[in-house]
C-alpha cells in the first residue's frame, strides 16, 4: 500500500525542516512525500530544495488559499491513502505511518483517523491540550463530534467518488469533507487508538476569538451546503468539547 502524504507551506521556514524530517523518518517504506508551497518568500523554498529528490513532489506557485492548495495535492498524489501532515506539526513517532497502513489493511476501512495532542510552538514535547477521538458512532457529529484532520487518512478513489475539499470555505472545509465522507456519505473509517501527531497550537481557525466565531459560522453552513439538519444545539457543543482536552 502505497501513501501519499501532503504538506502545505507558505512562509513558514521556521518548522518546515522539523515536518520534512518527521516525514522522511518514518519506518514505513512506501510513502509519496508532496510538498505544495505557496511562493513562499521567507526562505521556505530553499529550504524545501535542500532535500532534493528526497521530496517527492515539490511545487511552489501561488494558489487560493489552505484547501486549494491541499486539493492540488491530492490531484498529484498516486498513493492507495492520502493524508496530510501540515507544516507546523510533526507525527508522534516513526512508526505512525506505518500503524495507519496496518489499520486500512487489517479493518479494510476507506478512512483512518487517531488521536492528537496540540503542543506549545516552540517546545513541541510540552503537551498543552489532548484529543482522544473515540470509537466512532455516526450520531457523534450530532453532538459536536469530529476527528482530528490531521490524522484522517481517506483512500484515493474516494476523493475521486465524493470530491475534493470545498474552497468556499475559508476554515471549516476540512469540517465540511468529514461531515460529508462520514455522516452524510457514510464511508467506512477505523479509529486508530494512539496519538499520531502533534500539532502545533496557533491554527487558522483558533488564532483569535474573531476567527473561531467565524469558523463557527461555517460550521453551520456545512450541514446546510449538504443538505443536512442537525440539533440546534450541535455548533455550540462543537466548540464545547475542546475544552475537555485541557484537562
Amino acid at each position: 500500500m502505497k501513501v501519499s502524504i501532503i504538506t502545505i507551506v507558505y512562509n513558514n521556514r521556521q518548522t518546515i525542516a522539523d515536518a520534512i524530517d518527521s516525514v522522511l523518518n518514518q519506518t514505513y517504506p512506501n510513502i509519496e512525500y508532496i510538498v505544495i508551497d505557496g511562493k513562499s518568500t521567507d526562505g521556505t523554498v530553499e529550504v524545501v530544495k535542500s532535500y532534493g529528490s528526497k521530496i517527492t513532489t515539490f511545487i511552489s506557485e501561488k494558489d487560493n488559499g489552505l484547501y486549494d492548495a491541499i486539493n492540488k495535492g491530492i490531484s498529484h498524489a498516486t498513493g492507495d491513502v492520502v493524508g496530510l501532515l501540515h507544516s507546523d506539526d510533526i507525527f508522534n513517532s516513526t512508526s505512525a505511518i506505518q500503524a495507519v497502513a496496518e489499520a486500512f489493511i487489517k479493518q479494510k476501512s476507506d478512512s483512518v483517523y487517531a488521536d492528537l495532542v496540540y503542543v506549545n510552538r516552540a517546545d513541541p514535547n510540552k503537551v498543552i491540550r489532548n484529543w482522544k477521538s473515540g470509537i466512532y458512532k455516526k450520531n457523534n457529529f450530532l453532538y459536536g463530534w469530529m476527528p482530528p484532520h490531521p490524522t484522517f487518512y481517506v483512500k484515493r478513489e474516494v476523493y475521486k467518488q465524493l470530491g475534493l475539499y470545498n474552497t468556499t470555505f475559508k476554515s471549516a472545509a476540512d469540517y465540511e469533507l468529514m461531515l460529508r465522507y462520514l455522516f452524510k456519505e457514510g464511508i467506512s473509517t477505523a479509529y486508530l487508538p494512539q496519538v499520531l501527531v502533534r500539532m502545533r497550537v496557533g491554527g487558522k481557525s483558533n488564532v483569535t476569538l474573531r476567527n473561531r466565531w467565524r469558523a463557527n459560522k461555517e460550521d453551520s453552513r456545512a450541514w446546510q451546503v449538504n443538505g443536512l439538519k442537525p440539533y440546534y444545539y450541535t455548533r455550540y457543543l462543537k466548540p464545547l468539547r475542546k475544552l475537555v482536552q485541557f484537562l
